[in-house]
C-alpha cells in the first residue's frame, strides 16, 4: 500500500508561481516513476509531467513545457512540481501519481500508475 499526500496548492495571480509537493510512504519510492496529472472542472484528467525512478528522465505535456519543472528527492520520498508563469488555464486539481512498474521511465499513461493522491487545488486568477 502506498500513501501519497500533496501540498502546496492555492490561489495565485497569472504570471505567478507555486511549488507542489507530494510525500510518499508505504513502498520503496526510489524505484518507481512519479507523475503529476490535473483535472479541471468538466474535463478529463490530463497528464502534466512525469519523472523516471532515477530522476534522470522527464516528460512534459506541451502545454506546460518550459514553465513547469518536476523533480524528486529520493532521500525524502518526495516529488515536486515547480510551476512558473502560471496561466488561468492551469487552474485545476493537481494529482500526484505513483508508477506501477519497477525502475520505469517517465510515462504519460494513466494506466501505468497504481496509486494516486487526494489532489490539491490550484487556482490562477487573471
Amino acid at each position: 500500500q502506498v500513501q501519497l499526500v500533496e501540498s502546496g496548492g492555492g490561489l495565485v495571480q497569472a504570471g505567478g508561481s507555486l511549488r507542489l509537493s507530494c510525500a510518499a510512504s508505504g513502498r520503496t519510492f526510489s524505484y518507481y516513476a512519479m507523475g503529476w496529472f490535473r483535472q479541471a472542472p468538466g474535463k478529463e484528467r490530463e497528464f502534466v509531467t512525469s519523472i523516471s525512478w532515477s530522476g534522470s528522465s522527464t516528460s512534459y505535456a506541451d502545454s506546460v513545457k518550459g514553465r513547469f519543472t518536476i523533480s524528486r528527492d529520493n532521500a525524502k520520498n518526495t516529488v515536486y512540481l515547480q510551476m512558473n508563469s502560471l496561466k488561468p488555464e492551469d487552474t485545476a486539481v493537481y494529482y500526484c501519481a505513483h508508477g506501477a512498474t519497477y525502475r520505469s521511465g517517465p510515462t504519460r499513461r494513466v494506466g501505468e500508475y497504481d496509486y494516486w493522491g487526494q489532489g490539491t487545488q490550484v487556482t490562477v486568477s487573471s
